[in-house]
Order: structure tokens, then C-alpha cells, then sequence
């Protein structure tokens, strides 16, 4: 049989590393797991306390709106407003998505039809890369960060990369993919940046879809910024909010996309015919965790800043040169120099077999990605230095 859509997709290489884990598991070895970029941590209580509460309540069986329900996208609305000053509009800026993953691919497919183009950054969330293609869109893509410089804003290099691809694609483009801070490099912008990139977008009129799913973790008082928060990026702007990272509620699939109302009523269009939303009791508990948890983004930000500490301080003591990133759950790591010629794959593979430790392949991320592998934060301290020292017997070892 013939599957068109998924038969040019990669191989998934992250499933092979899921493999030797399990295997290794299988044997009874402990595995330092920092490959998936799972949150470990609760959820805020007071969501959780109102999901079962909901949940009791039999009227929320019923089918809810694929919109969201209009106290949830009140929420949201009050959220931009008080960390970034942005107004929206409710009503007609703002739909509920069920995670940024599946807005950010139904927002490809009322964006690009086949013939048409997305210039996607590489490396990336895989999503970001597949999800134009799923709409039968040609995916050109732009370097984010100069080769070691993960940790920097991605700047000139950025720029001129977009500029080239605008230029030369058989089409103008139809979508700009970006997200900051980003996955996997861990690449975090400045206001700025997204004022050159708005003005990018007016000046060719192609929409920026940003997917803002690290909006919180900003690390050492560095603030995210939001695309919207540029003057006039409502005319060529969307943006995806996640519940995902921000309040630790990966699980509960809550995304919003908001900004341009032209683009968010013709996903909102998509979706009526898709789904029928988030099961209502999720959608009303993710109005509590962002009305009355306002403090848990910042207690969580601060876990893993503490977290990115401990494993950056820790890489470097063994001798493993790291940059510490700025924002996101990641740390971006460059394969050292004895061990790169073998490719993330093999190198993410010695790391399982040889020191019990998961990281992700940067090969996974697209093939500017192979010279580096991804740690996520989402192992307590104690694990961590646990990992360090198996670690550094692994590679003394190896040579």
C-alpha cells in the first residue's frame, strides 16, 4: 500500500534512541533520561483541584467549542496583556488549539497549499519542518546560529539566510516558521529582532508564524519577547502559546494561536470542521492555572535555571565546553571535537551504551543539527550528577 503523505518523512531517529533506552532499562540500568523534553514537574494545584472538580460535573461531557470555550480565550487575552502589553481581541484574535504542535500544522494548512513555499529555520522542531509538508508546501530552510554560538542571538546570519531564500524561491513564500527562544539551539532574540522581522514580513507579505512555546523560561533576567508586542505585527503576525512548558501541563494539550484575525479565523474555520475542542473540564482548569497561578511560571523558571546550571557547570568541570542558554528547557550541547566526525546519532548512541545517559541526536532536528546532541531539563539535580560522573568515566574511558 501506498501512504503518500508520511512516505517522504525521515526516519525518526529519536524512536531509535527510545529503543536503547528501553533496552537498556530492560536490563536493569538506570538511565539518566534527559532525551524527551517531558516536564516532570506538576501541574499548578489549583488546576488540577478544578479539573476534578469540572470533571464531576456532567454538563462538561457534552462536546465543547473547537474555538474554546470564551472565558478561556478571555484568559489568554488578560495573559498577553499583563506580560507583553498586547491587546487582542477575544473574540476574533484569539482560537484554543490542542497543543501549539497541532496548531502550528492545521496553521500550515490554511496557510500553503502544493506549489507554495515556508522557509522553516535549521535546525528545528521537527514539526516545524514536516508541518508545511503535510499541506503539500516545499520547505526551504535558513541557518538559525552560527556553528558554537547557540546560546547568541541568531542576528545577521539570520537575516541574511531569509533574504537569499525569499529571493531565489520558485514562489514568493507564503509562511516564515520561527521560534524564540528556540528548539533545539537554544537561540534567543531581542525586541528588536522581531522589529526587523516584522518589517521583513510587511515588506514581502508573507506571514511570521511564531511558535512561542518557551515564553516564560527566560533565564538570568532575559524576558522573551513577543512578536505581537512590535507595532503593526498584527497585520502579518500569528503567534502559538502553550500551557505546555509555561505551567507545566504538557499532558492537558492547551495551545492558543493569536494575533493577525484574518489567519486565526480561517484556522478557526479548519478546526470546525477538525474537532470539537479540548474536553471542556481541561479548558476550564487552564482558565484557573492562568488566572490564579500567576507566580508558577516564575517558580518554575527557576528550577531550571537551576537545572541549566548544574549541567553546564558540571560538562565544563569534565571538560565538555557548553554554552549556557539564555532561554528554552534545552541545552544545546556541540559534540566534543574526538568524538564529532562520528555524527549525533552514533555519538547520542555511546552516551546510552557507555554512560547510561539519554540525550536527543541533533540529526533529529535536521541535518545542520549533527554536530551537536540536546539535553532537556527535566532531570532533579541529584540525576544530573549522577549523569555527570558516568559521564566523565565514559569519556576518560573512550579516549
Amino acid at each position: 500500500m501506498e501512504f503518500r503523505r508520511v512516505t517522504g518523512l525521515p526516519p525518526y531517529v529519536f524512536a531509535q534512541i527510545n529503543g536503547l533506552k528501553a533496552e537498556a532499562r530492560a536490563a536493569g540500568r538506570d538511565v539518566v533520561d534527559f532525551g524527551f523534553g517531558n516536564p516532570d514537574l506538576p501541574s499548578p494545584d489549583v488546576a488540577v483541584e478544578k479539573l476534578a472538580e469540572s470533571a464531576h460535573n456532567p454538563r462538561n461531557h457534552r462536546y465543547s467549542a473547537s474555538r474554546g470555550i470564551p472565558n478561556l480565550r478571555r484568559a489568554i487575552a488578560g495573559r498577553y496583556k499583563a506580560v507583553f502589553d498586547v491587546d487582542l481581541d477575544p473574540e476574533t484574535q484569539v482560537v484554543t488549539t490542542i497543543g501549539a504542535k497541532e496548531g502550528l500544522t492545521h496553521l500550515m494548512w490554511v496557510l500553503c497549499e502544493p506549489g507554495d513555499c515556508a522557509v522553516v529555520p535549521s535546525p528545528s522542531y521537527p514539526i516545524h519542518l514536516a508541518g508545511p509538508g503535510f499541506a503539500g508546501a516545499r520547505v526551504i530552510t535558513v541557518p538559525v546560529a552560527d556553528p558554537g554560538a547557540s546560546a547568541l542571538d541568531p542576528g545577521e546570519q539570520f537575516f541574511a539566510g531569509l533574504e537569499a531564500a525569499v529571493r531565489e524561491a520558485p514562489t514568493r513564500p507564503r509562511a516564515i516558521i520561527v521560534s524564540f527562544p528556540h528548539n533545539p539551539t537554544t537561540a534567543c532574540v531581542d525586541l528588536a529582532f522581531m522589529e526587523r522581522l516584522v518589517g521583513f514580513a510587511a515588506e514581502n507579505e508573507i506571514v511570521v508564524c511564531h511558535d512561542f512555546a518557551y515564553a516564560d523560561l527566560g533565564f538570568d533576567g532575559y524576558q522573551p519577547p513577543s512578536i505581537l508586542q512590535v507595532k503593526g505585527a498584527e497585520e502579518w503576525c500569528v503567534e502559538l502559546y502553550t500551557l505546555t512548558k509555561s505551567f507545566s501541563m504538557a499532558g492537558w494539550r492547551v495551545g492558543f494561536c493569536v494575533g493577525n484575525a484574518e489567519v486565526v479565523a480561517a484556522l478557526t474555520k479548519l478546526k470546525s470542521y477538525l474537532d470539537y475542542g479540548t474536553f471542556q473540564p481541561v479548558q476550564i482548569a487552564a482558565i484557573v492555572a492562568m488566572n490564579e497561578a500567576t507566580d508558577y511560571p516564575g517558580r518554575l523558571r527557576a528550577v531550571y535555571q537551576s537545572r541549566r546550571d548544574a549541567l553546564v557547570e558540571g560538562l565544563r568541570r569534565i571538560g565538555w565546553e557548553v554554552p549556557a542558554p539564555r532561554g528554552s528547557m534545552f541545552l544545546w550541547a556541540p559534540i566534543p571535537e574526538a568524538y564529532r566526525e562520528r555524527g549525533s546519532l552514533e555519538f547520542s548512541t555511546l552516551l546510552i551504551r557507555e554512560a547510561d545517559v539519554a540525550t536527543s541526536p541533533g540529526i533529529g532536528f535536521g541535518d545542520n543539527g549533527d554536530d551537536h546532541v540536546r539535553f532537556a531539563l527535566i532531570e532533579n539535580e541529584m540525576r544530573t550528577h549522577q549523569a555527570l560522573r558516568s559521564l566523565k568515566r565514559a569519556l576518560t574511558k573512550l579516549g
